[in-house]
Parts: C-alpha cells; sequence; structure tokens
C-alpha cells in the first residue's frame, strides 16, 4: 500500500471516530441553501483533515467543501469530504462518511470512503483494484435494468430548478426493481464499487462528492461517465456508474428526456 493511500484511511477514520462521538448530540446547525445544511462537526473533520494534510504533505493543495482549500500549484491535490451525508447526520439517521481523494496531475490516483457506523473503509489506488475492509470488491454483474437495485440522489436547488431528476427518478423508478435516495452520494458510490448496489446516477454534484467513489468505481470494474456517456469529470454535472452492459441500459432511460 503506498504511502498516500496509508495516509489517506488513517486520516478518514480518525476524522469518522471524532463525528462518531459527536453524533446524536446536539448540534449547531447553518444553512448553505435552503436545504444544505453545515454542522459545527462538519467543520471539526475538516479541521482535522487540513491539518494532517499539512503536516504530512506541506506542498500539497488541498479543495475541501467548507472552505478550507489552499491552491500551492502543487502536482498533488486532495479532495476532501469531512462529512458526506451531513442532513442525516443532523438528524441522527446513520448514513454518512467521510470522503477523502487524492489527485495527480488531474487524475485521482487514491481514494478512501469510510463509514464510521459500520466501520466499513472503502479504498482504491490507481491500478490496484478496489477493498472494503481488505477484501477486494467488484461491482455487480447484473445485466437486466428490470432486475436492478438502484441509488441516486436530488440537488440542493430541488426547490428553484425544473432540472430535478424527478423525472428520471420515476422513469427508473418503473424500470428497475427498485431505486433508494439514501443522502448520500459517496456513500452511493462506495455500494456500487461494492456489488450492493447494481448502479447509481445523480446530478448537480461537487469534486468532493465524487472524487474518492470515481476511483473506486472504476478500479471495481464499472463504467462510469456523464449522461451522454462522454467520459467523467469530477467537475462535471452528471454522473452515472454500473458494470458495462446495466450502464448503457441507464443511460438510454437518462437519454430519454
Amino acid at each position: 500500500m503506498n504511502k498516500y493511500l496509508r495516509f489517506a484511511k488513517e486520516t478518514a477514520y480518525e476524522a469518522g471516530r471524532i463525528l462518531l462521538r459527536g453524533a446524536n448530540k446536539p448540534h449547531t446547525i447553518d444553512r448553505k441553501g435552503i436545504v444544505d445544511l453545515v454542522t459545527e462537526m462538519d467543520l471539526k473533520s475538516e479541521k482535522m483533515i487540513y491539518r494532517a494534510i499539512r503536516k504530512a504533505f506541506p506542498s500539497h493543495s488541498i479543495l475541501a467543501e467548507e472552505g478550507s482549500s489552499r491552491d500551492t500549484d502543487s502536482d498533488f491535490r486532495w479532495i476532501v469530504d469531512p462529512l458526506d451525508g451531513t442532513t442525516n447526520y443532523a438528524h441522527g439517521f446513520p448514513v454518512w462518511c467521510v470522503s477523502i481523494a487524492l489527485e495527480k496531475c488531474g487524475e485521482i490516483i487514491a481514494g478512501v470512503i469510510y463509514n464510521p457506523n459500520l466501520d466499513e473503509m472503502f479504498y482504491a489506488s490507481k491500478g490496484n483494484g478496489a477493498f472494503r475492509n481488505r477484501k477486494r470488491i467488484h461491482v455487480t454483474n447484473e445485466s437486466r435494468l428490470s432486475d436492478a437495485f438502484l441509488a441516486t440522489g436530488f440537488p440542493y436547488d430541488i426547490r428553484e430548478t425544473d432540472i430535478d431528476n424527478l423525472d428520471n427518478f420515476a422513469r427508473f423508478y418503473k424500470t428497475a426493481r427498485a431505486v433508494r435516495r439514501d443522502g448520500s452520494a459517496a456513500m452511493d458510490m462506495a455500494y456500487t464499487a461494492a456489488g450492493i448496489f447494481d448502479g447509481y446516477w445523480e446530478l448537480k454534484l461537487s469534486p468532493w462528492d465524487t472524487a474518492a467513489g470515481k476511483l473506486l468505481v472504476e478500479e471495481a470494474g464499472g463504467k462510469i461517465t456523464d449522461f451522454s456517456g462522454s467520459d467523467f469529470d469530477i467537475f462535471g454535472r452528471e454522473v452515472v456508474c454500473a458494470n458495462a452492459k446495466l450502464h448503457k441500459q441507464m443511460l438510454s432511460i437518462l437519454q430519454t428526456g
């Protein structure tokens, strides 16, 4: 295991323990938008991760959700979501995680998603496969959309726009076996990589939501693109991932509208 992946795992674990100790306690909740929340624990987790990166890799850049970003003009950039699933966390719903990825010259080379509630550590490094608690994982082999168990989410501006994913949700719900919306994009991508979900799609996400998940899905043998089928960009606004056969069927649904 390379030093970057080892560091990401250790740091995600420590941040997860901090969050777990603070779970189910009263929180200070602020709003970044109508339904987009941030708690004092998001900030506490991000501060810990930021300091750890600065200490271990002082020359590296950092892109973090809650503002602890730093551009050093380095080839390396850490992409951090200190608490993905903040609304779940704030309400005591135990579906949330820590996501940390490392990008080198625009390519994700290491990614970790840690779910403290089940002590699940998902991790991958470029070219070395994807793992869940030291066991190698693979995307599902499901080839029929009618038998597929899918996941998705909805954008924070759902009350303000017609581009809200509700049309896609309706089409998939009438086509697939089931669709789940659990409120954590990173967890959805990790579970797709692990073959729990057969596929996942969403729109209007941010780089820290998808950077680690992208590598996990790819290293688990999955295909990940935007809705047009073009290469997925963590700075893009659309993501769909599954095994190759199911991915093609999911694209046909997403392109219907």
